[in-house]
């Protein structure tokens, strides 16, 4: 037994060195893990232009550039610029908490917010900020114990033992936190030591018309004019550590920030963008790709654009606009990136040449008896998996991604549901549950709008319901057939008008009261049972049956994922974004997205007023931005008698790269990144480097928005700008 357990981590080792070892030439595409720069990358980053070591990018024995980055929230990526704390980030990042600073009568996403002062600063309740302290691989303890003569069910339950041993004794008598997480499809595993801040103040944000200049209209397209940026201060105590809000604490005295650059950019120049990259999928197999492109999401772009079809419609009432602004961008960033990508794969041929390189894959899987059965077994799955995958995405699209939110609300409840239902209630916990449950619904009905839910609601049952197969159809659908004859309609107009759900001082007065006698008014409610109805058919015929599905083709992703790379011993292969610390290096270059076309690679503030229209809400420039620029009043941001606005670089990039510092040759911040060209959103599947393109706002512009247009160069005194 022990010589087969050492077999299996040689092979392991193998193939993380075959995936590792052939950096070419062509690297600007990848996300590489920052602490094997020194082996695998440094010295093509150098010829590109780098001037620093891959110890100035991540060290545990000095400060380095990855104590200048952290995780924003849950799905951005932001970076320390000043000594005293400050953190810069993308605008559309720190919407929430821009959000939940507004109402009509303080409207900061149209008037912008700026704190003069740190007393003036706001604090955001759940927002936190994540700095990486150390990674390493951990492979080998991970995989100790483990022999192939293991049932796939015995190995997974001796790897989920090794990760939570390996995790407790990491951070065992620390306040950090452990994290672990798989690479490579679960064939390498790297340990993260984390340390967490969550006092994070709000210190400035532009308006909207600055922020999200453009608005869904521009969404991930070149050229490009957004001036995506918040800033934010974070607190910690008396000794620098982390301590929950206290007017007590003190700005937090970072190892690094990034020194800011005043020196440009131009075509070919060195950029380096080092973030958080959410998720890609580089290495699937075009059964993977035609589910996406031909069945799933044609489908979840039609029900999104419904969806947005009904918010728009009641955009013109400002309050409601204020209340739906985070949802609304929610809905339409991957609805917009969803049309991108499937319009980029089917122009790159990218399901031909999948299928192309699978045909080659298995003339050499035939002799392998351990591979030869994996495309095959990959056409059964995914058969099956695409209908269960659409199924899935109706459910959750419906009940929890901005669907019907009336249903949703009822859920807030669950959890003082089943504390009053226990044998012995313990009245302290009951009373803690009850503040915390009304804390949740004072947040729900900030931002609702009944009418637009109502309308949202009836759309939803009825694209249900022509669109599903009659088996997977909820009881609720009995209900209206034989109650309402059918109409959807008729059904929803009385679940709004007698749902208590729909009233929020019944809601809170309902809390307050609650106990077992409140049970049936609950369990009575229509808003609630639908949400039990839907849910009730997603959790006996759905849910089980998607992971179950998707559980085994994590298990052949994982042999393919070797396969692949003994099949090509000399093909660069980097591992998938999985949120992780990573670096992507390249230039910054115009393109061509089409024939007879070419984007420059930078954008400027003339192309703001001449995008100015005050009919187009997208498009409404600030009066204070329009007489900066009739007075011509750049200060020491002109560069050719006007501004830099934002960028263009090959930088492989995507979802929670949003806010990642792009930096020059020598380490100074030049950029904030904040989206991709549509032209190559595509580039999580597949990466084209004539098309791929980051999107980044100039940091020129930020300073410039900053000093003159809002008046708070204080800010500037405290950050180390480069001439």
């Amino acid at each position: 037994m022990k010589k087969m357990k050492t077999n299996y981590l040689k092979k392991i080792a193998l193939l993380f060195l075959v995936a590792i070892v052939s950096v070419g030439v062509q690297a600007k595409e990848g996300m590489w893990i920052p602490i094997l720069l020194e082996k695998y990358n440094i010295e093509e980053m150098q010829q590109m232009g780098f001037k620093l070591t891959a110890e100035d990018v991540y060290s545990v024995n000095q400060a380095c550039m990855k104590d200048a980055v952290v995780i924003f929230g849950g799905g951005c990526t932001g970076e320390l610029i000043s000594d005293q704390g400050l953190l810069i980030t993308n605008y559309h990042c720190g919407y929430r908490a821009i959000q939940s600073h507004s109402s009509v009568d303080h409207d900061y996403l149209t008037d912008g917010f700026w704190a003069m002062n740190n007393q003036e600063e706001l604090p955001n309740e759940d927002l936190k900020v994540t700095f990486l302290k150390s990674m390493k691989d951990v492979t080998a303890e991970v995989f100790s114990g483990v022999s192939e003569d293991m049932t796939e069910t015995e190995k997974s339950k001796m790897i989920e033992n090794n990760i939570d041993s390996i995790k407790a004794e990491a951070v065992k008598g620390t306040h950090y936190k452990a994290e672990l997480k798989p690479f490579f499809h679960g064939n390498q595993y790297f340990l993260f030591i984390n340390e967490i801040y969550t006092d994070v103040r709000l210190v400035g944000a532009p308006p909207s018309a600055i922020g999200k200049f453009g608005g869904d209209t521009d969404n991930w397209m070149w050229p490009r004019h957004t001036g995506d940026f918040s800033l934010f201060r974070i607190y910690a105590d008396k000794d620098n550590k982390p301590a929950e809000y206290s007017t007590e604490n003190v700005p937090y005295k970072p190892l690094k920030h990034f020194p800011v650059s005043l020196k440009g950019v131009k075509e070919n120049d060195f950029t380096m963008v080092f973030g958080y990259p959410g998720s890609t999928e580089q290495y699937v197999p075009s059964y993977h790709i035609k589910m996406i492109t031909e069945k799933v999401n044609p489908e979840l772009i039609d029900l999104r654009g419904r969806k947005l079809d009904i918010i728009n419609e009641y955009k013109s009432d400002p309050a409601v606009r204020i209340q739906y602004a985070a949802k609304d961008a929610s809905i339409s960033n991957s609805w917009k990136r969803w049309i991108g990508e499937i319009r980029g794969l089917k122009r790159l041929n990218a399901i031909e040449k999948k299928e192309s390189y699978e045909a080659e894959f298995q003339q050499w899987a035939n002799s392998h008896d351990k591979y030869k059965n994996i495309l095959s077994d990959y056409k059964k799955l995914y058969e099956e998996f695409g209908e269960y995958k659409l199924l899935y995405n109706y459910n959750v699209e419906i009940l929890y991604r901005n669907g019907t939110e009336i249903a949703k609300a009822s859920t807030l409840l669950n959890s003082l549901i089943k504390e009053v239902n226990k044998d012995n209630v313990n009245e302290s916990a009951v009373q803690k549950l009850k503040d915390q449950t009304i804390k949740e619904y004072e947040k729900f009905f900030k931002d609702y709008h009944a009418p637009l839910d109502k309308e949202m609601t009836e759309m939803l049952l009825v694209m249900y319901k022509d669109r599903m197969p009659a088996e997977f159809l909820p009881d609720v659908y009995n209900l209206i057939e034989r109650k309402y004859k059918g109409d959807v309609s008729k059904y929803v107009d009385a679940v709004f008008k007698k749902s208590i759900f729909s009233n929020k001082e019944e809601v809170l007065e309902l809390v307050q009261q609650f106990s077992k006698k409140q049970m049936g008014i609950v369990e009575k409610d229509p808003a609630y049972q639908l949400y039990k109805s839907i849910y009730t058919l997603y959790r006996d015929k759905i849910y089980s049956q998607y992971y179950d599905l998707q559980n085994k083709l994590k298990a052949v992703n994982k042999l393919y994922m070797s396969a692949q790379m003994e099949f090509q011993k000399d093909r660069v292969f980097y591992p998938d974004a999985n949120f992780t610390l990573r670096v992507s290096y390249g230039k910054v270059k115009s393109f061509e997205p089409r024939d007879g076309v070419i984007y420059e690679n930078y954008t400027t503030l003339e192309g703001i007023i001449e995008k100015d229209n005050p009919d187009i809400y997208d498009y409404r420039v600030p009066e204070k931005l329009k007489e900066l620029y009739q007075n011509k009043d750049y200060g020491r941001y002109a560069v050719n008698g006007t501004v830099p606005v934002c960028f263009t670089a090959t930088n492989h990039t995507t979802g929670g790269n949003s806010g990642s510092p792009v930096v020059n040759g020598n380490g100074e911040l030049i950029g904030v990144n904040f989206d991709r060209a549509w032209e190559g959103v595509m580039s999580d599947m597949v990466f084209s480097p004539e098309q791929s393109r980051n999107i980044s706002l100039d940091i020129r512009y930020v300073l410039f928005l900053i000093d003159k247009f809002a008046g708070a160069g204080y800010l500037l005194d405290e950050m180390d700008i480069v001439e």
